[in-house]
This record gives C-alpha cells, structure tokens and sequence, in this order.
C-alpha cells in the first residue's frame, strides 16, 4: 500500500492574510511534490451558549456552512497560484490552535498567514501564531504581505541563521532544502555578542583578542557548514560572520530575502507559549517569510 506524502498544511480563515499564505503554501507544496490541505477550525464549542432569541437558529450550521465557503475560496486561491496542485480540505471542529497543532503532527510544514498589523513598527503577532512556531510538530512558516499588501518576495536569497545549538542542524538541513528547491543562494549568518564578556574583561583592565574571536566563530560557521555544500552542490553560499545580536543581524539581510530560516527550542505546553527571542524578533519584525525549524 503506497503512503500518501505529508502535506503543506495552511489554516484559513477568510482573511486576505490566510489568502496570500495559502497562494504561498501552493507554491511551496508544488516544489515538494506533495498535497496542499487547507484546515479550517469551526470552535464548535463556543457555539453551544443557550440562544436569547424566541426562534432557534442553528448556528453550529450556519459556521459550518461559512466554513465550507471559506474553504472554497481558499481552493480557488490556490488554484490561481499553482493551477496543478493536490488540494485537500479539512473542516475542523476544535479552536484553531488546537486543530492546527493536531494537524502537524503529519504535515511535511505548517502555514500561518498573519495581517500586516504594525504598532510602533512592529508586527503584532497573535498568540496562536506564537504557540504554533513554539510547539509545532513541523516547521512553522509565517507569512504575510511584504509591503503594501504586495504578495511576499519570490526571489533573491534564503537567509539562514546558524549558531553552535544543536537546532542549527535541523535549520541548516531546511534552508538548504529550500533553497534548492527555489534555485536560490544561501545566505549563512552567524552572529556573535561578546558585550558581555566585554564588560567582565573592562572590570579586570583586560583588553578582548576580537580577531582571534572573529577566527574562531569563523571556524565554528565553517565546521556546521561541512558537508552540506558537497549534498546542495547546486546552492552558491555565502557565509557571513558578523559581531552583533543574532536577530538584529538577520534582520539586515530580511529585506532582500525570499526566505529566512532559523531554529528553535520551543519548549512547554501549548498554553506556555514558549518561543526563543531570536524567533520572535523575527516574526515581529522581519517582512519576509519566516521558516521556524524545531530541534526534532
């Protein structure tokens, strides 16, 4: 019996946002060859309230039958973005993070399409988008309109992020993947902060060897990038060692991007919310869509 591939699996909800999200999972599941399932979550639950009103109205039907258009028209996004794609759909009857921390326990990524909101420059991302990149079961991607409701950038780099953390491994191993399945460079950040150290080393009047620093996070760029060049011999790489904070150093190469991709320990309960500053810096600030890797 032959087994079904995971698929790209995007949560809807009638948003514009959920609408681009969706054309940009087509395109993602169309370069891995495998289904798109567009997931719409009812929250049944929160319809059950006894009904003021001296006629009964159905309105667990009437949520079930918005579903159903919404998800429809979700179809027909996808179709105007990648006309050949399998689409499968899925009307679920859990909250929304509920079912979609369900449904990527088999996806091969999970989609989150989130509106432009900006406050004081800053994206405010919604608390299921935090605990779904937290606690996922498959990389989360995030995305959103780059500017101007444009739809998010097809070209130039992937930009990976890459530290001495065992996540790296998983996050180094998907923007490989994705650049090659893109026909995109590589962009490999590894940033390093020696502000503290700096401090300690000004108390004692010693002075930091920066040069020898810089070398030695050379070498460790190096030594986590072994191999994967002579795997992806297609993906021209740039490495690129920079002092300064990981997430402000990302975000210097986010504008150009097609794609950023990082690592996380998300960790905890669905309820925790738990997600690495770097990620979250990210979702915040960057335009460009964000991959989220865990640490398998």
């Amino acid at each position: 019996m032959s087994h079904s591939p995971n698929p790209v699996v995007v949560g809807v909800d009638g948003s514009e946002a959920s609408l681009g999200a969706v054309r940009w999972a087509a395109t993602e599941a169309r370069r891995r060859n495998v289904p798109l399932k567009l997931v719409h979550a009812l929250d049944e639950a929160s319809l059950g309230y006894p009904q003021p009103m001296p006629v009964h109205v159905d309105l667990a039907g009437l949520a079930r039958q918005r579903g159903h258009r919404i998800l429809r028209a979700a179809s027909d996004a996808a179709r105007s973005a990648e006309s050949d794609v399998d689409i499968q759909r899925s009307l679920r009857k859990e909250q929304v993070g509920a079912a979609l921390l369900d449904e990527s326990r088999s996806a091969a990524v999970l989609v989150l399409g989130t509106p432009p909101v900006r406050f004081l420059g800053r994206f405010l991302a919604g608390s299921v988008t935090i605990a779904l990149a937290a606690n996922a079961r498959c990389p989360v991607a995030v995305v959103r309109p780059h500017v101007a409701d444009d739809e998010p950038p097809a070209e130039g780099p992937v930009v990976v992020g890459i530290d001495a953390s065992p996540t790296s491994d998983e996050a180094i191993a998907a923007a490989f993947d994705a650049a090659s399945r893109r026909g995109a460079a590589l962009v490999a950040v590894h940033a390093w902060d020696d502000s503290y150290l700096g401090a300690l080393f000004e108390e004692t009047r010693w002075t930091l060897d920066r040069p020898a620093i810089e070398e030695r996070e050379r070498e460790l760029l190096a030594q986590r990038l072994a191999g994967w060049q002579e795997k992806y011999p297609d993906v021209a790489v740039e490495r690129i060692v920079v002092r300064g904070s990981a997430a402000d150093r990302l975000l210097d190469h986010a504008e150009g991007a097609q794609l950023i991709v990082v690592g996380s320990r998300g960790r905890g309960g669905f309820a925790g919310m738990v997600l690495g500053s770097t990620s979250q810096s990210l979702i915040t600030f960057a335009l460009c869509p964000l991959l989220i890797v865990r640490q398998a």
